[in-house]
């Protein structure tokens, strides 16, 4: 009887956590489809956070690769008065993590691709 308790308690800790980082993100970024997110394209900075490889195999137009491991490095190159566009393949880690960190930095104006480049129907530039 005490290990259905410990696995219930595991299974309530484990649901509290994944509901208390969704919060997160939503406070920090909102998570737009295609439609919203082509469209905040011609104001916003399109930040690619994949691997350089990645980037150059396959990206949206108008994209600039800052990889999330550069972020921090690379965030002289962002403006705080314009939207920033973030995307990965999927609607993965990097993009929730570099919300977070960008939220902290002071950006406001912060919005991620839902589901990611594999989900996109705009335009990309292959190589």
């Amino acid at each position: 009887m005490s290990t259905l308790y410990v696995l219930l308690a595991f299974v309530v800790l484990v649901g509290a956590w994944i509901a208390f980082n969704y919060w997160r993100l939503r406070q920090a970024a909102k998570v737009v489809e295609n439609h919203e997110f082509a469209q905040k394209i011609h104001d916003g900075q399109l930040i690619d956070l994949r691997e350089p490889t990645e980037y150059r195999k396959k990206h949206i137009m108008g994209a600039r690769n800052i990889p999330y491991q550069q972020l921090k490095q690379s965030l002289a190159a962002l403006r705080k008065d314009k939207p920033v566009l973030l995307y990965e393949n999927d609607r993965g880690q990097l993009v929730t993590q570099a919300a977070l960190y960008l939220k902290k930095q002071g950006f406001t104006d912060i919005y991620i691709l839902s589901y990611g480049l594999n989900a996109w129907d705009g335009k990309v530039k292959v190589n």
